[in-house]
């Protein structure tokens, strides 16, 4: 199937997107949710394996298919690997129907103006170059806003929209993530700042160029309805954030266009200790309930 294809699938699919991307910094919590400690495992290798089996564990899920998961978000080392025999991505489009993703970012900087900018990727263009032989369809990065800081926000929205223009320039379409932290006081006004800020750069992306947001679940149910029926956006994406699934699914279902892209929600109940029985039933349920909370707007 050609890229058109996977795009009509984006654009129109009833569904969501999974989220399999911890990175070295959050896997070995990602573990501990799952029931492995870090007494487990002696060194980054081995916590990377066990990692990678937890993804191609739900990957491979009968559940697990582009009937209700239109994409699927992967780690570098998991583009680099290979699900049930096939490398990660092609194991995804061609056996489950899921479009492949890619997080592209290193990390976050130090906090300044409230906010935390992406760190520097000197190894972009490489990265995107062996993400296109790899089949990936997009690509995903993340900053984080922590205060309605009008010069923050600016910044962390003008230095997504530049990487973007990188990433679309090598014919990958970028997810951009300017998360909200869901616990700060003054959420609903970071919220409208943010709004206005990525206004601004769709207003000014040329014909034929469209990128995806993936957005904390808002205050105020639609806040996002602009972004939603932007015409240079081609999918509005949620982030549960921290919230439980059950908050985050109801959250979620009150936002008329956007769809979830879950990490930790999707993945909560998950143990390494659960028959592979048990696993699908609990994987299965979770899909259904994010499914359901991303087809109700």
């Amino acid at each position: 199937m050609s890229k058109a294809e996977q795009t009509k699938k984006i654009r129109d699919g009833q569904g969501f997107i999974a989220a399999l991307d911890q990175s070295g910094g959050s896997t070995p919590k990602a573990l501990r949710l799952y029931g492995i400690d870090e007494d487990a495992y002696a060194n980054d290798d081995e916590m990377f394996d066990l990692i990678h089996e937890m993804r191609a564990r739900i990957a491979t899920a009968p559940a697990f298919t582009g009937d209700k998961v239109l994409g699927a978000i992967l780690f570098e080392q998991t583009m680099e690997r290979e699900i049930a025999g096939k490398p990660s991505a092609a194991f995804l489009w061609e056996e489950r129907g899921v479009v492949p993703f890619l997080k592209v970012d290193k990390g976050l900087a130090d906090a300044a103006d409230g906010v935390k900018v992406m760190k520097p990727m000197p190894d972009l263009a490489d990265l995107l170059k062996r993400a296109n032989a790899a089949g990936i369809y997009g690509t995903k990065m993340r900053s984080v806003i922590d205060a309605a800081s009008p010069a923050g926000i600016a910044s962390v929205v003008d230095q997504q929209f530049e990487i973007a223009g990188e990433i679309l320039d090598a014919g990958l379409v970028p997810i951009i993530e300017p998360e909200v932290t869901i616990s700060i006081s003054d959420k609903a006004e970071a919220e409208g700042l943010l709004l206005h800020a990525i206004a601004t750069h769709l207003d000014t992306l040329p014909e034929g160029r469209e990128v995806m947001l993936k957005l904390t679940l808002p205050e105020v149910a639609n806040h996002y309805a602009p972004l939603v029926e932007h015409p240079r956006v081609l999918r509005v994406v949620a982030l549960s954030g921290g919230y439980s699934r059950d908050e985050a699914n109801n959250r979620l279902s009150k936002n008329t266009g956007i769809i979830a892209s879950f990490s930790r929600a999707l993945t909560e109940g998950l143990s390494a200790q659960q028959s592979d029985d048990e696993f699908n039933k609990t994987i299965a349920a979770s899909i259904d309930g994010i499914y359901k909370a991303s087809v109700a707007g």
